[in-house]
């Protein structure tokens, strides 16, 4: 478990939903304490002596909390515990519940991805359809620029060896934007193919632990979580909470950088126009900045391999190959560590 929160370094209380509703509440107690020092009777306190006993065994009773280690602690537990509720009354903090969320969102995702594919795979073979008439076009320019030559007619030699000439730059963009589209292509499959994983592990561990979960907070009460806080004790509910958390976290990262690459590779196609061999800079510059960015979380280090591939002219990519389905059995749920 050290190793998990070392690995996944969970927020603080202060950078999750309930810390605000807690520094919330701490400005509230904050001003209640200010309008008590200005509105309270200071000197009748002071001229009563029953009043001032009281006053400075309430101040006792702080500093002894202040002091105290264990005490303490129990106090920030349950102050944590009352803004967790608090929170959870107006906003989904419970892991389980994010989780079933994010199931949902990665069917809808899939949903999309797969329409995408389709629709790539669709413009792959119309530009591979373009590029091969070109280089048809151009042997053909060139035959007759050759035989314009022979008969020593000028101007349709240069005429055709021009046409051959702009054909062949036209197909060297092509041709590059075709790479663009493999890369695309290859990555759009793959983390299609691993999404469907993560939905299948986050079901698994969605149905395996809601139960465990049950068990655990039934088991380990609040007042007994709490005594194990005084007496220095890990608390099970917080580690096993904690641990959800952590899946939680890295699930959402793992759908949001499916969902901008989703975004990107949407962009990318929206700005081809294969009619009129036209496409925007900026979507191939959007494409070459992710391939030189750090390793991808849905990928790992696949994301290298494939832009490998990509570039790999003796690697052919078979378009109508259908995508993978990934096998169940035999495969190690990618969470089941975060538990160790």
């Amino acid at each position: 478990m050290d190793t998990l929160q070392n690995e996944m370094k969970p927020k603080s209380f202060w950078k999750r939903p309930e810390g605000m509703t807690g520094l919330i509440f701490l400005a509230g107690l904050a001003a209640l304490a200010g309008y008590l020092v200005i509105a309270l009777p200071w000197a009748t306190i002071f001229a009563n002596t029953l009043y001032l006993a009281g006053t400075l065994l309430a101040l006792g009773a702080v500093v002894y909390l202040i002091l105290d280690p264990k005490v303490r602690n129990l106090v920030w537990y349950m102050y944590k515990s009352v803004m967790r509720w608090l929170t959870g009354l107006f906003v989904q903090i419970d892991p389980i519940g994010i989780l079933k969320s994010y199931v949902e969102d990665l069917k809808d995702n899939l949903r999309k991805m797969n329409k995408q594919i389709g629709q790539l795979r669709g413009q792959m073979h119309k530009l591979q359809e373009i590029i091969v008439n070109n280089k048809k076009e151009i042997q053909s320019n060139l035959a007759l620029a050759s035989k314009a030559k022979d008969a020593n007619k000028q101007a349709v030699m240069v005429l055709k060896s021009r046409r051959a000439g702009r054909l062949k730059d036209s197909n060297l963009r092509l041709e590059d934007l075709y790479r663009k589209m493999e890369v695309l292509y290859r990555v759009l499959t793959k983390m299609y193919e691993n999404s469907q994983v993560l939905m299948e592990d986050i079901q698994d561990q969605v149905a395996v632990k809601e139960q465990e979960r049950k068990i655990i907070h039934t088991s380990h009460s609040a007042m007994r979580s709490a005594m194990s806080v005084i007496s220095g004790d890990p608390d099970k509910r917080a580690m096993f909470d904690m641990a959800m958390e952590a899946v939680a976290e890295d699930v959402a990262s793992k759908v949001g950088e499916m969902e901008r690459f989703m975004e990107m590779s949407s962009s990318f196609m929206d700005s081809i126009d294969l009619q009129n061999g036209i496409f925007e800079e900026e979507g191939m510059k959007m494409l070459e900045k992710w391939e030189k960015e750090g390793v991808s979380l849905l990928l790992g280090e696949e994301k290298n391999n494939l832009l490998t591939q990509a570039n790999n002219d003796s690697d052919i990519l078979d378009l109508d190959a259908p995508i993978k389905v990934p096998e169940k059995e035999g495969r190690s749920n990618q969470y089941n560590n975060f538990f160790d």
